[in-house]
């Protein structure tokens, strides 16, 4: 089956449908798939539920999909930096799902590891609880959160391979593995494509039978929030 692909437009042709539910890897803006990210935004595709750690910045990352209107849920653990996202979740136009963020870690690996649901104390008592099941252990409560699965994970890397198989950089790799496993059909954006036997097996980080398509590009890798020490007289 042939999986390496020329752009990002031809890696989605066939994918993409209105309503679907898609997981973007990445935190913050370090190790987002933008490539992936902006050919999603000019197919028009619209209704979207949207599983990240966090809803990009305004106009970066998956900023640019609220921007365009075409996010209506979004299942995420910190959405802080997107004035446009606080504007539309006040206004009752688009849909929330706050997730501590180690449990929004845990769904993803869950939901790409088969199991469909577990318990943890994270939450318990306060509304991220409400409606959920709870359970004791060992004289502990516990509330039950489900497995997340996705029609669709797009996720970044650092090189790749004809087969799919993945390596991330350093702490590029946060959600992106974890989603790569959840997703019914992953598609990976690298910087490098390696010829198939590079890697030692040793250390690939997600395996190639999780993705089913990858294209390599060019990444802007636009830095978040610019912070420098001051300058220090002589």
């Amino acid at each position: 089956m042939e999986k390496l692909y020329p752009d990002a437009q031809e890696a989605l042709s066939g994918v993409l449908f209105d309503g679907m539910t898609i997981m973007s890897g990445g935190f913050g803006l370090c190790g987002i798939p933008e490539l992936l990210i902006a050919a999603i935004r000019d197919s028009g595709v619209k209704d979207l539920t949207i599983i990240s750690n966090n809803a990009g910045v305004d106009g970066f990352g998956l900023g640019i999909l609220l921007e365009n209107k075409q996010v209506k849920r979004m299942v995420s653990s910190y959405v802080g930096e997107n004035k446009e996202f606080e504007r539309q979740y006040l206004a009752g136009e688009l849909e929330l799902e706050f997730n501590p963020q180690g449990t929004l870690a845990e769904r993803c690996r869950a939901g790409g590891a088969g199991i469909p649901g577990f318990y943890t104390k994270t939450g318990v008592g306060t509304m991220i609880a409400e409606g959920k099941e709870h359970k004791d252990f060992n004289g502990e409560t516990y509330i039950m959160e489900t497995g997340l699965i996705a029609d669709l994970s797009i996720v970044k890397a650092w090189k790749g391979d004809a087969q799919g198989n993945l390596v991330y950089n350093q702490t590029a790799l946060n959600f992106n593995h974890d989603m790569a496993t959840a997703g019914k059909v992953t598609i990976a954006e690298v910087e490098e494509i390696v010829p198939v036997g590079s890697f030692d097996p040793n250390f690939i980080h997600t395996p190639g039978i999780f993705v089913q398509r990858i294209l390599q590009g060019q990444h802007e890798k636009r830095i978040e929030k610019v912070t420098t020490r001051k300058k220090v007289e002589a």
